[in-house]
């Protein structure tokens, strides 16, 4: 279960930023930064029975950022123009 928890975090990660690239969506979008916290937590979660360092360190930063971003849309009452996805 460890295992199929991390590789689920990883294809969100992987995922979004796919879409961001292909302009599906924005960075700015809290879809985005939702989609890298939750691929995040799930890989940390799978961490905890396979611990590993380096890559727990990474990953608790990428949520960390995500927070960020999450708190940039929410917690602040961001601007329709900033955080809107794009069409298509």
């Amino acid at each position: 279960m460890p295992n199929t928890l991390g590789a689920i975090g990883a294809a969100l990660i992987v995922g979004a930023y796919l879409l961001l690239q292909l302009g599906k969506v924005s960075h700015r979008a809290p879809s985005y930064s939702l989609a890298n916290a939750v691929g995040a937590a799930l890989i940390l979660v799978s961490l905890y029975y396979d611990f590993n360092p380096g890559a727990a360190v990474v990953e608790g930063f990428w949520l960390l950022v995500s927070f960020i971003g999450l708190y940039r849309h929410w917690g602040r009452g961001a601007e329709t123009s900033e955080t809107s996805e794009p069409a298509g």
